[in-house]
């Protein structure tokens, strides 16, 4: 393709490496999952934010060929079953299921963005001797997940439109927080892998229930109960600030790198997807060869 094309070069490549799906019964419910890479590799768990989906992660996931990635779909959200309530233990309980059933070497590591970084956390506190680690994008620990925000206060997430077409639908896709800087081609895939057909056009595949859910547990209860190998990122321009950033290093005992990636807003993935790769690759490359302090000692 030209260099005209508003598609880069390696987001092609991306997309060109095709899933595999798969789906497990939690507690009654279906989780639907995209995988990549061959069974029997180490294992990567991709955990998406609020109202998103696994596809999130399409044009991320190919670009760690050395290990088997899972990237679900938590229920009430991409094309899993619905529930009457969604707390973060069950999420976690989804997330543990499909790191069982998608064939890896060993154990995983979870890395979860934003509301999926509060899933992740809860995972680590509650799985933590079954995982090789666990990483945190931008979640900020002394506020609820932005997208629960909005749910609870805001119009975005209350009651999902219908449309009539795909394009209509788009015209009205906007991430929550919003951010100046994510990239157009980027935004219109995962906007419109958000649809499903319905019998008057298409909605938005999200159910607002999941933003009714209870208090959590807070993160200071949380945090200092996790025992595997934790780290935080944040978005230059994100929601952990320095101070949220320091107070998550010292709920950890001191004992998590954070690492800030440059230029970035809240959803990294949209506008920095490769300064995020580059980030992961080479924590994950440390973790490989080093061994990790006792984080209950």
């Amino acid at each position: 393709m030209s260099d005209s094309s508003p598609n880069p070069e390696w987001f092609q490549r991306a997309l060109a490496v095709r899933p595999g799906e798969g789906e497990v019964k939690v507690e009654g419910a279906r989780v639907h999952y995209l995988c990549w890479g061959e069974r029997g590799r180490p294992g990567l768990v991709f955990v998406h934010g609020g109202a998103a989906h696994a596809h999130w992660w399409s044009f991320i996931a190919p670009l760690f060929p050395e290990y088997r990635v899972a990237a679900l779909d938590l229920s009430g959200h991409g094309d899993s079953d619905r529930r009457s309530a969604y707390p973060r233990e069950l999420w976690a309980q989804e997330v543990m299921a499909v790191a069982e059933d998608a064939g890896f070497e060993g154990a995983p590591i979870v890395v979860g963005h934003s509301m999926g970084g509060f899933v992740t956390m809860a995972t680590a506190a509650e799985f933590g001797a079954e995982l090789a680690g666990a990483v945190v994008l931008d979640s900020p620990v002394r506020r609820p997940d932005p997208e629960a925000e909005e749910g609870a206060h805001g119009r975005s997430f209350r009651n999902p439109k219908v449309y009539p077409d795909v394009d209509t639908a788009m015209t009205h896709f906007r991430t929550v927080p919003d951010q100046p800087s994510s990239l157009p081609f980027l935004l219109d895939h995962v906007g419109r892998h958000s649809l499903k057909e319905v019998e008057q056009g298409v909605t938005w595949k999200f159910d607002p229930v999941v933003f009714l859910r209870a208090t959590p547990r807070a993160a200071h209860e949380i945090l200092p109960r996790v025992s595997c190998r934790i780290a935080l990122f944040r978005a230059e321009n994100g929601l952990v600030t320095p101070d949220i950033g320091e107070y998550m290093y010292e709920l950890l005992g001191r004992n998590a790198p954070v690492i800030e990636i440059p230029e970035a807003y809240h959803h990294i993935m949209l506008d920095q997807p490769l300064l995020l790769v580059t980030g992961l690759r080479t924590l994950f490359a440390d973790w490989e060869h080093s061994l990790p302090r006792d984080r209950r000692g």
